[in-house]
């Protein structure tokens, strides 16, 4: 597959900005081929900035709100910990990336308080498990702990023979609690990477909590948490695509509590020089 180089969005994005009145990081969103959806929630109608038949829909009573900050659109959804936003399994169309590859970039200011679901097609519950793929800010059980994580999954059910799903990349840096900042994941087919603010930074072996004991484990489990090694492939499960939450425990649960100012779905692997090209905003 062709990439296009760096220099050459560069380029094509300062020849293209004299007559396009989109936001810098809009023009290097859509620059980068492969997207399927992203919302800047610029609007009311969280519908995809790409014209993507890819609109949100919410709950009565679980509703976020729009706030007036944000790094892509200056403005944002609100999740107070009770709300999310999904898109029907029936409707998701190319967010059920069939490519067995996929890049989730979201921009989020968390307020560290709890785990956070922020995008993705998880559904941990119905069935026994409908997982696809999912960004999570912290998911301290297997080491993720306030870490961005990339979670891929082919069955859709936990890893044997542990009680849950441990495939996820963990990122070394940690989220920190009320400062904006980009958050990411790509999945190749075989590797699982995390990224923050569009750095991707190895992790060495390590033990991983609540595995020992098990089936195969009496000392536990030993892995590279990031690049995460998983050559299994991405499942068709079933799952709706949601933001901000996901089922869990027979109920909708992992909350999001804060802020997310945007999200992009690739149905491909982005290199890590696209990565932290997407990610790219002006901080204040």
């Amino acid at each position: 597959m062709r990439i296009i180089s760096i220099l050459t969005l560069a380029f094509a994005l300062f020849v293209a900005a004299g007559c396009d009145s989109r936001t810098e990081v809009a023009r290097r969103l859509e620059s980068v081929p492969n997207l399927v959806a992203y919302w800047d929630f610029a609007g009311e109608d969280f519908l995809s900035a790409t014209g993507e038949d890819a609109t949100l829909q919410g709950e009565h009573g679980s509703m976020p709100t729009l706030v007036a900050e944000g790094p892509l659109s200056g403005r944002a959804l609100h999740f107070d910990g009770d709300d999310y936003l999904y898109i029907p399994y029936a409707e998701t169309g190319g967010l059920n990336v069939q490519s067995g590859e996929v890049t989730v970039v979201a921009w989020v200011k968390w307020t560290a308080e709890q785990i956070g679901f922020v995008a993705g097609m998880w559904n941990e519950y119905e069935d026994g498990g409908k997982r696809q793929y999912g960004l999570f800010v912290s998911l301290p059980h297997y080491n993720g702990r306030n870490q961005v994580c990339g979670h891929i999954s082919r069955t859709g059910k936990p890893t044997p023979p542990f009680p849950y799903s441990i495939d996820y990349s963990a990122s070394p840096q940690r989220v920190p609690a009320d400062e904006w900042c980009a958050v990411a994941f790509t999945y190749d087919g075989e590797y699982i990477r995390s990224y923050f603010n569009g750095k991707f930074e190895e992790r060495e072996e390590e033990l991983i909590d609540h595995t020992t004991g098990f089936e195969g484990y009496p000392e536990g489990l030993r892995q590279v948490k990031n690049p995460y090694y998983f050559p299994d492939g991405i499942g068709d499960n079933g799952s709706d695509f949601t933001v901000g939450a996901v089922f869990v425990n027979k109920r909708i649960g992992n909350f999001f509590k804060g802020d997310i100012g945007g999200i992009a779905i690739y149905d491909r692997a982005l290199t890590a020089e696209e990565v932290e090209y997407v990610s790219w905003w002006e901080k204040n």
